[in-house]
């Protein structure tokens, strides 16, 4: 089946919302069907079990950010700008879906997943790289190790940065949002 079709987000759609309000083991695949409007025949056409929404559900996520960032970096002139924009973008998406993000990470957790969330990350690693390539053939950066790891490792506090602000239910920290993309902007940009 098209991953494209109506169907296929439908159920994307209805997923997201009843497995982030209900949970994994609670929710039953007739409940997802339901929600969206769907046989639910049609869910297998699409998915072999329930646990493979989880994966699919994450990859739509990260999608929606990956185009963010490539639109918003369009015409950006160094790479400081590029991080810039992954920054904002990720903090964005991880306000608008924490809680999905947090299924996500446990439905990936639970079913041993990790290899496919790496296979969803590849295309914003390989994006990043390249553009961080591009600025240290510019003179712009140095990096002091592998770049590819250097890469992966701001990528990662970027995220971990969000996600410990939004996850965090006490949000003991008392700084605002801004302050926090702007002490990551700060810390990353003096790594390389």
């Amino acid at each position: 089946m098209n991953k494209k079709d109506g169907k296929y987000n439908q159920i994307l759609d209805a997923a997201m919302k009843v497995l982030s309000e209900g949970g994994f083991e609670k929710t039953p695949v007739s409940r997802i069907v339901k929600e969206a409007g769907v046989a639910q025949g049609t869910f297998y056409l699409y998915f072999s079990s329930k646990s493979e929404v989880v994966p699919a559900i994450a990859e739509r996520i990260f999608n929606e950010q990956m185009a963010a960032i490539a639109n918003r970096d369009e015409g950006s002139r160094s790479f400081k700008d590029t991080l810039s924009v992954m920054i904002d973008e990720t903090f964005k998406i991880t306000e608008r879906y924490r809680n999905v993000i947090i299924f996500c990470y446990s439905g990936m957790a639970f079913y041993q997943s990790f290899d496919r969330w790496e296979q969803i990350y590849r295309p914003y690693y390989e994006w990043v790289h390249e553009r961080f390539e591009a600025a240290c053939t510019r003179g712009e950066c140095h990096p002091a190790i592998d770049s590819m790891s250097q890469v992966k490792m701001m990528i990662n506090t970027i995220e971990n940065t969000a996600e410990n602000h939004f996850f965090s239910h006490s949000q003991t920290s008392k700084q605002t949002v801004e302050e926090l993309k702007d002490n990551v902007w700060i810390f990353l940009k003096n790594t390389f």
